[in-house]
């Protein structure tokens, strides 16, 4: 239980980090625009990213093998995209336009909101890595 709550800590703050870098992806808080609120939400979108990730990126992983050999593993990048896509849609259907990358929206997807969630997700990625690194220093795992 400990280690799912750190890692939706990470989680949110990588978030966090992409919506601030990144401004084609944007996170409406749940219920208002005070301060807990938007921890809030920063701290569900980033659990159900966790939930995502645990469970539907193994099964990819498996399934894409030989994508990752023959791409030396930068198809990663375009999986992690598509997967935080997919958390954009989760969370559009907990709450109305909670997460958005332009170009997504509930009624469809277009193509140039990828390169924008590729990006996005190599951003959490650098964020995520850093945050794990302060939080091994300060050992809570």
């Amino acid at each position: 239980m400990l280690r799912f709550l750190v890692s939706t800590i990470v989680n949110a703050v990588g978030l966090w980090v992409a919506t601030s870098v990144v401004p084609q992806v944007q996170l409406t808080p749940y219920g208002g625009s005070g301060f807990w609120n938007i921890a809030g939400s920063f701290l569900m979108v980033g659990a159900v990213f966790g939930l995502v990730n645990a469970i539907i990126s193994p099964v990819i992983k498996i399934i894409a093998f030989p994508l990752y050999i023959i791409t030396f593993g930068l198809i990663a990048f375009v999986i992690n995209g598509a997967l935080l896509l997919l958390v954009a849609w989760l969370s559009t259907v907990i709450g109305v336009d909670v997460f958005s990358i332009d170009g997504f929206t509930s009624e469809g997807l277009e193509i140039e909101s990828l390169g924008w969630a590729i990006l996005a997700a190599i951003v959490m990625s650098i964020a995520s890595f850093f945050t794990r690194a302060v939080l091994k220093v300060l050992k809570i795992r």
